[in-house]
């Protein structure tokens, strides 16, 4: 179930769909951001919420998996994420690590270099 509900949550982001990301997630859903550029929130209407902007601003989100690990209700989950940031292509590889409550995501901790970030979008 845990990695379902993982598998489900990705496919979502890559469609872009807020309602359908949100779906994905507990109503006490928080989302942590390790990095200094990241937007942490808590509850899934603050996070549906800036859903929209956060994929108007990443154009063209993609995580491409490269693993899912899985133990019991906890997932981690090493990525690339590709996207477009004002006119800059930016690919940045990260990790999630998910806590998931029956076949939705609880607690999602996002890792990525945020200096990574600033340099690409420097050029």
């Amino acid at each position: 179930m845990t990695r379902r509900a993982v598998e489900r949550y990705i496919e979502a982001l890559n469609r872009h769909d807020p309602d359908e990301i949100a779906a994905c997630v507990t109503p006490d859903f928080f989302n942590e951001h390790t990095s200094a550029a990241g937007v942490s929130t808590r509850g899934r209407d603050a996070y549906r919420e800036r859903l929209s902007t956060f994929l108007a601003e990443f154009a063209g989100l993609t995580y491409e998996v490269e693993d899912v690990i899985v133990e019991r209700d906890r997932a981690a989950v090493p990525y690339r994420m590709t996207f477009i940031y004002n006119g800059a292509p930016v690919r940045i590889r990260g990790i999630f690590r998910f806590r998931v409550a029956g076949d939705l995501i609880a607690h999602r901790v996002d890792y990525w270099d945020g200096a990574d970030f600033q340099r690409q979008i420097a050029r």
